[in-house]
C-alpha cells in the first residue's frame, strides 16, 4: 500500500483514495420481489371491487392491447402485458398516488409511471374503434327507439352536456385558464351518451374555463350537423346550449301544456349523461378527485379518453358476457 510523507500533496492523496474506492466499491445488490397476480389471486367479486372491472372485460381488454404492450426485448423480470395492464387499471380505480400503487404491485415508482403511460396510450388508440356517433340508418333507428322508451321523445341521437376534471395546476402564463368557474383548475369534457349510458363522441381538450357551448361549436360533431353528414335525429342538451335546428334544449319559460310536457320529456331523457358521468366518475375516482400528471403531457387527454372508453366496453362486456378465460402465466420477477 502506497505511503505518503509530509511533502505529499492534499490532492495527490485525494486522487489516489478517489480511485481506490472507486474500484473497491461494492456492488448495488440486484433484488427480486414478489408480484402478485389478481386474476388468481382475488375472487370474481374481490376483482371487481379493486379494479372496478369484471374479469372478463379486463381479458377482452387485455386481447386487444396485447401486442401494443408486449416487450421487444426477453430480459428477465420484464412485466407482462397482463401485469401491465392490472398495474394502471389499480391507477385508475383507486385514485391514489402513484407511490401507493408501485407498492402493491411490488415494483418502482418510475416503473408505474412508465407502465401508466404505456397502457394508457394503447388503450386511447382503441378510441376511434369503439366510440362511434350513429350515421347509418339502422344505428339511428336503434338509437332512437332506445331514447323513445325513457320518455316518449322521438328523435334522439344523443344526449350531451359537459363535465369538469380536476387537475393539478399548470402554472405559467396560461395557468388560469384552466380555473373553471367552481374555483378550482380542471378540463372541461364534452361527451355525447346514448340511452344506455354508452359515450359516442368525446372533446377532451379544453381549459375548465371554457363554456360547454363554445366547446360544442368548435367541434368535430357539430361541424358534421351543420355541412349535413348527420341528419334525421336531434341531440339533447341543457340550457347553457343555443337551440338549433339539430340540437334541442329546454324551453326557458314554459306556458302551455305541450311546453310543460316537452320539458318533461326532455328532462327525463337528457338525464342518461348526467347519470353516466356520475358513473364513472364513481367507478374511476381519479376522474373526481383529480389527476395528479401535468397538464401540458398529452397523457392527461390519453387518460379522459380511456376512462370513457373503459366504461363503455364495461356495459358492453357485461351485456355480451364473452367467455373468455384465463389461465395463470409465469409470474416474472421484479427488479
Amino acid at each position: 500500500m502506497a505511503t505518503f510523507d509530509d511533502e505529499s500533496s492534499d490532492e495527490e492523496f485525494l486522487c489516489i483514495l478517489g480511485l481506490y474506492l472507486e474500484t473497491n466499491r461494492p456492488r448495488r445488490i440486484r433484488t427480486f420481489r414478489d408480484r402478485t397476480d389478481p386474476m388468481a389471486q382475488y375472487t370474481d367479486e374481490e376483482f371487481r371491487m379493486r379494479l372496478r372491472l369484471e374479469k372478463h372485460s379486463v381479458l377482452n381488454l387485455l386481447d386487444r392491447v396485447n401486442n401494443r404492450l408486449q416487450h421487444r426485448s426477453g430480459r428477465l423480470g420484464a412485466l407482462t402485458p397482463i401485469q401491465q395492464l392490472m398495474i394502471t387499471l389499480r391507477f385508475y380505480s383507486s385514485g391514489s398516488f402513484q407511490i401507493a400503487v408501485a407498492d402493491l404491485a411490488g415494483v418502482s415508482i418510475s416503473t408505474v409511471c412508465v407502465v401508466v403511460k404505456r397502457v394508457t396510450r394503447a388503450i386511447a388508440e382503441l378510441y376511434q374503434e369503439d366510440v362511434i356517433f350513429p350515421t347509418t340508418q339502422q344505428d339511428k333507428l336503434c338509437t332512437m327507439r332506445d331514447f323513445y322508451a325513457i320518455a316518449r321523445f322521438p328523435g334522439v341521437l344523443g344526449a350531451i352536456d359537459c363535465t369538469h376534471v380536476p387537475v393539478q395546476s399548470p402554472g405559467g402564463e396560461n395557468g388560469e385558464l384552466f380555473r373553471n368557474r367552481k374555483g378550482y383548475f380542471s378540463l372541461n369534457v364534452q361527451a355525447v351518451v346514448s340511452a344506455n349510458l354508452t359515450f359516442s363522441n368525446v372533446v377532451a381538450r379544453w381549459y375548465g374555463s371554457t363554456h360547454d357551448a363554445t366547446i360544442f361549436s368548435q367541434s368535430c360533431l357539430c361541424a358534421r350537423f351543420e355541412s349535413g353528414e348527420i341528419t334525421g335525429g336531434y341531440l339533447l342538451g341543457d340550457g347553457g346550449y343555443a337551440c338549433k335546428p339539430y340540437l334541442l334544449t329546454p324551453v326557458a319559460v314554459p306556458t302551455t301544456l305541450g311546453e310543460q310536457n316537452y320539458n318533461t320529456s326532455h328532462i327525463a331523457t337528457r338525464n342518461c349523461v348526467e347519470r353516466a358521468f356520475g358513473v364513472i366518475k364513481r367507478r374511476f375516482p381519479c376522474l373526481r378527485m383529480g389527476l395528479r400528471v401535468k397538464v401540458r403531457a398529452c397523457l392527461i387527454l390519453c387518460f379522459i379518453f380511456d376512462m370513457l372508453f373503459l366504461i363503455t366496453k364495461i356495459i358492453d362486456d357485461m351485456a355480451r358476457k364473452k367467455d373468455y378465460r384465463y389461465t395463470p402465466a409465469s409470474v416474472g420477477n421484479t427488479v
